[in-house]
């Protein structure tokens, strides 16, 4: 049945707390009947955006169409959602956008835990059982990303194993522990125990080699914090490098993802071409993380290719996908879809978060873009090298404050929990 598509603005997680006036600058009301999304940003109300029913699902629901179904169907590419906070149920009209994973991080659950009351329940049971503050939080985050992966179960059953994941991170304290990364990887996978969980370890110099020994141990992974093509070349021969040292005859359970990071590329940068100051330098802000983006992706082509390649996929192998994350724009002089928009290309993963999401389905634009004007990215990349930018110091910078940041946010997490547990205590005895 011909349908008419317009775009769709993604729902604001219900598991917040009824919105304070704190809250309201991003207020959003979803209404089923109408198929319906208000939206309104920093106090700026827009009229509603509705997808029309473009056929009839087996229970006669009318199906919706958005951007993120083009971005998958037309182009290859999978939207992701990096977000993830009680009920997770809130994550179904998302997914019936056409979401096809979730992200998550420390900072995301320190958000979702700390600003919400839907934990409450299971954390006075933890506490009454005699569990200690960071056990109880692994508990917590367990059965979200559990719940998760129930629901994004069958998107994972449909493309064989392809898509449909959810990710966990392990203790972000075990950021230059190889070994201790390794243990705990195969502890969280035993635990959440669902095919589609991918446990996320950081890409520093220490968790490298952890990545190979649990690609080795046949677990899927997300590499997190990638900044610079260096470090993602690294990440790809461990991957490689993991699925030849794992003995077994089908690889095709064991995959991965590479999260390459990109706003947080520009935001130092430009703070540095600044300081420059000279017109040639100021020219080049807000394009270092785009351009590097791209040649990333010309190098995972050349990675995943040739003989060495070829012999692991007759054994099942899939290749390790480039996943796109930071995608929110940090400097609002800058389009809000800029770091969606120019990489978009078949085999690879965008994961955003509620503002790049709502943007991207509410005007961004579905067109094959990743290997579009390679050579102006090279360009772009040599003339910063040229200008004093040395790409692995941005790197090894830009991952310190990654990992200082998820390290903060679980600290600061860790602690409120504590104090919550010592003031329950006493009522629990």
């Amino acid at each position: 049945m011909a349908g008419t598509v317009s775009k769709l603005a993604a729902p604001r997680p219900a598991a917040l707390p009824a919105p304070s006036s704190s809250l309201r600058s991003t207020a959003l009301a979803f209404a089923p009947s109408a198929r319906r999304f208000r939206v309104s940003l920093s106090g700026r109300a827009r009229s509603p955006v509705i997808a029309m029913a473009s056929g009839k699902e087996g229970n006669g629901a009318a199906t919706k169409r958005t951007t993120l179904h083009d971005l998958y169907e037309l182009q290859g590419q999978s939207p992701w959602y990096d977000n993830l906070c009680r009920p997770v149920t809130d994550l179904l009209p998302y997914i019936a956008n056409g979401v096809r994973g979730v992200t998550s991080n420390p900072t995301i659950f320190q958000k979702a835990i700390s600003s919400s009351n839907a934990y409450d329940d299971q954390f006075k049971q933890l506490i009454s059982a005699g569990k200690d503050a960071e056990s109880a939080y692994w508990e917590l985050v367990i059965k979200d990303i559990q719940d998760a992966c129930k629901l994004f179960e069958p998107i994972y059953d449909q493309t064989d194993g392809a898509d449909g994941y959810v990710s966990v991170e392990v203790s972000p304290r075990l950021a230059n522990d190889t070994q201790g990364t390794v243990e705990a990887a195969k502890w969280l996978h035993k635990v959440v125990n669902r095919p589609n969980v991918y446990i996320k370890i950081p890409a520093t110099a220490e968790c490298v080699p952890s990545i190979r020994e649990v690609i080795a141990n046949g677990i899927s992974v997300n590499v997190t914090l990638i900044f610079s093509i260096a470090r993602y070349e690294a990440v790809i021969d461990a991957y490689l490098d993991g699925l030849e040292a794992s003995g077994l005859s089908d690889l095709s359970r064991v995959t991965s993802v590479a999260s390459f990071f990109v706003s947080r590329v520009d935001s130092l940068i430009d703070k540095m071409l600044e300081k420059t100051g000279t017109p040639e330098a100021l020219a080049l802000r807000g394009k270092a993380a785009v351009a590097q983006a791209k040649l990333a992706n010309q190098l995972y082509l050349k990675k995943f290719s040739g003989p060495r390649w070829e012999a692991l996929v007759k054994k099942g192998a899939k290749k390790q996908r480039l996943l796109w994350a930071s995608t929110s724009v940090k400097n609002p002089a800058y389009a809000d879809t800029l770091y969606v928009d120019p990489l978009i290309g078949p085999d690879t993963v965008s994961t955003m978060p509620d503002q790049a999401l709502e943007a991207f389905i509410d005007h961004g634009t579905v067109s094959r873009t990743i290997d579009a004007n390679v050579s102006e990215a090279e360009g772009i990349y040599s003339a910063l090298g040229k200008l004093g930018i040395n790409w692995d110091e941005v790197g090894t910078q830009l991952e310190l404050e990654g990992v200082d940041s998820f390290k903060g946010s679980f600290d600061s997490l860790l602690t409120s929990l504590q104090e919550k547990g010592n003031a329950l205590k006493p009522a629990t005895l």
